[in-house]
Formats: structure tokens, C-alpha cells, sequence
């Protein structure tokens, strides 16, 4: 599982570098594009499997669409289509789902839920690349993110005997945990010093820090929602990681720390 891990991570970090750093910004914004998409078909697999398929669709459809306004920068029109798309499912759930069972409002919430979970803070992505400085803030959250990850599985693996949350994941530790965090932090602080994002180095600690417990509840999450439906991971996808959502759960969660950050830091100015 190890030797898969670090294989799947040798051949990702060079094409992350080469896609965030070098490549034509419409591609990058592909790539998060068709990350999204895979996470939400996921995320019915795993949740929702007799979900209509008009339904999935649907909701695949928004995602592009609101990929498509965000990438052309007509933002203000992309903000009106996110209650658009919760109108028009409901919509087509009336019409197309026959059966008036009081399971279906949950089967409705799921359908919800997969954008809001999984499409709108991956959406955030495009508009984090529009700061200044965009493409190092991309590099920063994801180093921070990785780091967080993999700080927790080996911190874990060698000290771990404090159980974090028994009943949503046997395997998570406080040890781990507070690995993850450790992490996060000087990977935050090593990229103040040699990354020029123009900010206090006490401020990057912090938001590395406020990153990593994001990303940490996010994996959390991701993991109750498995445990809640019987399943290790959400897909194979990725060698020794499992499906896509195993991979972005925490940036799920970390990209509007993130976001949330540059706005209130805009505003301030």
C-alpha cells in the first residue's frame, strides 16, 4: 500500500507542478473540472446509487456550466446559477421521480448535497488563481494539504495511541492529528520564506495551521460518510489512495479556509 502510495504521488506532484505552474490557465481549470466531476459521481455511488441518472446528470451539467462562467470570469452570473441548479433539481426530482416515499427527501438532499460538498469549494480553485499571486497560492494550499495528510499517516503509524474519533475512523489518532498539524505549519513556514506571497510569516502559520484542521474535519467527514454506508473508500481510481474523494477530502474543506482568507485580506487593504 506504501510503495502504490508514493508511486501514485512521484508521477502526481510533476504533473500538478507542470499543470499549475506552466500550463495555459484553461487547462488547469479542466483538470479541476473533471476532478469534480469524478468526485460527485463518486459521492452518488457511494451515497445515493439508485439516484436517477437524470438527476446525476443534471447535476454534471451545473458543474460545467458554472466551471464554464467561472473560467470566462462572469462571475456575478455564476453566483445566480448556484440556486438555479437546487430549483431545477428539485424540479426534475418531482417530475421524474414517481414514488412519493419519505425516503425520497433524503434521496433529494443527497442529490443536493453532492454539489454543494463537492463542486462549489472546487469552484473556489478558479478564483484563488485570480489573487494575486494565484498559481503560488494553489502550490501553498495543496503542499499544505498533502503535508497535513501525510504528517497525520506517519506521525500516526510510529506514535499513535490515542484513538481521535473511534466511531467515524478506528484508524485516526491524536498523534496523528497533531503530526498533521505540525506538518502543515512548517511546510507553511518554509514557503513564507522562500515563495514571495507577501505576507506576514505569523499570518502564514496560522492560516497553515487553520488549513490542516480544515482539511483534517474533512477527511473526517469523507470518512463518516463511508463508514455510514459500508464502505473503505469511495473508489479505486488511485493506487493507495483509494477513489478521487479520498484524495480532495481535505481540500473540500481547506479551499474556503483558504479563499475566505484572501477575500477578508483583499478587503482589508
Amino acid at each position: 500500500m506504501d510503495l502504490k502510495r508514493w508511486i501514485t504521488g512521484l508521477v502526481a506532484v510533476p504533473i500538478l507542478i507542470l499543470l499549475i505552474g506552466f500550463a495555459p490557465r484553461w487547462m488547469f481549470y479542466a483538470v479541476v473540472w473533471l476532478v469534480s466531476l469524478g468526485g460527485l459521481m463518486e459521492f452518488y455511488r457511494l451515497t445515493s446509487p439508485n439516484l436517477s441518472r437524470l438527476i446525476s446528470w443534471s447535476t454534471a451539467a451545473f458543474t460545467s456550466v458554472l466551471f464554464f462562467l467561472l473560467g470566462i470570469r462572469e462571475f456575478y452570473l455564476a453566483l445566480g446559477f448556484v440556486p438555479f441548479l437546487l430549483m431545477v433539481t428539485m424540479i426534475l426530482f418531482m417530475f421524474f421521480h414517481r414514488s412519493t416515499a419519505a425516503e425520497n427527501t433524503g434521496l433529494l438532499a443527497k442529490a443536493l448535497l453532492g454539489p454543494v460538498y463537492i463542486t462549489l469549494p472546487l469552484s473556489l480553485f478558479l478564483l484563488i488563481d485570480r489573487f494575486p499571486g494565484g498559481k503560488w497560492w494553489v502550490f501553498f494550499l495543496l503542499s499544505v494539504i498533502f503535508s497535513s495528510d501525510m504528517g497525520a499517516f506517519y506521525f500516526g503509524r510510529l506514535f499513535g495511541s490515542h484513538k481521535l474519533f473511534r466511531r467515524i475512523s478506528p484508524g485516526k489518532t491524536w498523534e496523528g492529528a497533531v503530526g498533521g498539524l505540525f506538518s502543515s505549519v512548517f511546510v507553511a513556514a518554509l514557503f513564507a520564506k522562500l515563495f514571495p506571497l507577501g505576507q506576514h510569516i505569523s499570518c502564514m502559520l496560522f492560516l497553515g495551521a487553520g488549513i490542516s484542521i480544515a482539511g483534517q474535519l474533512g477527511d473526517l467527514c469523507e470518512s463518516m460518510i463511508k463508514r455510514n454506508h459500508g464502505e473503505k473508500d469511495s473508489g479505486r481510481i488511485l493506487p493507495g489512495h483509494g477513489g478521487m474523494l479520498d484524495r480532495i477530502d481535505g481540500l473540500l474543506f481547506g479551499i474556503p479556509v483558504l479563499y475566505g482568507y484572501l477575500s477578508f485580506a483583499v478587503f482589508v487593504r
